[in-house]
C-alpha cells in the first residue's frame, strides 16, 4: 500500500541485506529489506519508505529489463540490472582468458545486453597477441577499443562518446586494469568506496562490491563489479545456450531435427557452418564445454 513517505530511487551498491538507494533528488539512503527478502542488485529501480534522512525500508522492486550474472551448480552471483551495455575489460598482459570473455559474452547475448571489449594496455609491444585472441569476435562486428587506461584523455575521448546517456557495466577478470579505468573516468570512485564502506561498519575498502557512479563530464551510468576468476553458466538451459552465439542462431534453419543438439547430429546446419569455415572452432568448442556443463549438472 502506497504511503505519503514512499520515495522511488536506484539501488547504487548492496552490500549483503543492505542497499544504498539514490532518490529522484540524488539524496543517497542506506536502506533494508522487509522479512529475509534478498535478491536486490546494483541498477534495480525500487520504491522505498523513507525513515529518516539517512535510513530506508525497501517496499517493492520494479519491473526489471534485463539482469547479468553468472552461475554454477552451489551458488548465483549477480552482477547488475537494468543495463545498457557491457564493457569487458581485457589487456595485452597479463594474457586474458579467451573463455571467460568468451562466457561474458555469451550471458550479455541471453540477456539482450550490447557488449563492447576494450582492450586495455595497448601501448604494449604484446598487443599484438592480444589482438590476434580478439580476431574471432572483431569477425562478428563486436566493437574492440583500444586503450591505455594511463593516458586520461584517450581514456575520455574513446569512452566519452560510447558511455554518454547509457548505463554500462564495467567487468573483466582481476588483472585486467579495470580499477585504474574507473580510476581515470571517475576520479573519486575510491573515495566513494571508501565512504560506504565506513557507512556499511565493515572498516575496509569495500572492493569485493558491486557500486553504480554517475560520470563527471556525461549524462551516463557506470556500474563497477569486482574482477572475476570463474563465469558459470549453469542457470542457462542448451537453447539459451545457442542464443547466446549470435553466428549460430542463423545457421539454425538448416539443422534437419528440432532437437538438434549441434553435435553429432546429421544434417546439422551449425556443424556445416563450422565445417566451412563460417564459425570459428574456438567459439564452437566454448559452446562444447557449456553444453557438458550442462548436461553434467542434470545427472545430478
Amino acid at each position: 500500500m502506497k504511503t505519503s513517505n514512499l520515495s522511488s530511487g536506484t539501488v547504487i551498491a548492496a552490500h549483503g541485506r543492505h542497499y544504498f538507494v539514490e532518490d529522484e533528488n540524488g539524496d543517497v539512503r542506506k536502506c533494508y529489506t522487509r522479512g529475509k527478502r534478498s535478491g536486490i542488485c546494483v541498477g534495480d529501480k525500487v520504491d522505498f519508505s523513507v525513515q529518516s534522512a539517512e535510513q530506508g525500508t525497501i517496499e517493492t522492486i520494479h519491473e526489471r529489463r534485463n539482469l547479468l550474472y553468472r552461475s554454477d551448480e552451489a551458488r548465483s552471483k549477480q552482477f547488475a540490472a537494468n543495463i545498457d551495455q557491457l564493457l569487458i575489460v581485457v589487456a595485452a598482459e597479463p594474457p586474458f582468458s579467451e573463455d571467460l570473455c568468451g562466457r561474458a559474452l555469451v550471458a550479455a547475448e541471453f540477456a539482450d545486453i550490447t557488449p563492447i571489449i576494450l582492450l586495455n594496455k595497448a601501448d604494449l609491444p604484446s598487443v599484438e597477441r592480444a589482438r590476434q585472441q580478439l580476431q574471432p569476435l572483431a569477425d562478428l562486428n563486436i566493437p574492440i577499443i583500444e586503450l591505455s587506461a594511463l593516458n586520461e584523455e584517450q581514456v575520455k575521448s574513446l569512452l566519452y562518446p560510447i558511455l554518454e546517456n547509457r548505463c554500462t557495466l564495467l567487468l573483466g577478470q582481476s588483472g585486467m586494469g579495470k580499477s585504474t579505468l574507473l580510476n581515470t573516468l571517475i576520479p573519486e570512485a575510491q573515495a566513494h568506496t571508501q565512504t560506504h564502506s565506513e557507512a556499511l561498519g565493515t572498516g575496509r575498502h569495500t572492493t569485493t562490491s558491486t557500486r553504480l557512479y554517475h560520470i563527471p563530464g556525461v549524462t551516463g551510468q557506470l556500474i563497477d563489479s569486482p574482477g572475476f576468476q570463474t563465469f558459470g553458466l549453469a542457470h542457462l538451459e542448451p537453447s539459451d545456450i545457442v542464443r547466446g552465439f549470435p553466428e549460430f542462431v542463423e545457421e539454425l534453419v538448416n539443422c534437419k531435427f528440432y532437437n538438434c543438439t549441434h553435435r553429432h547430429e546429421p544434417h546439422c546446419g551449425i556443424v556445416a557452418a563450422l565445417k566451412a569455415g563460417k564459425i570459428h572452432p574456438d567459439r564452437y568448442a566454448l559452446y562444447e564445454r557449456l553444453l557438458a556443463e550442462y548436461e553434467a549438472q542434470s545427472r545430478y
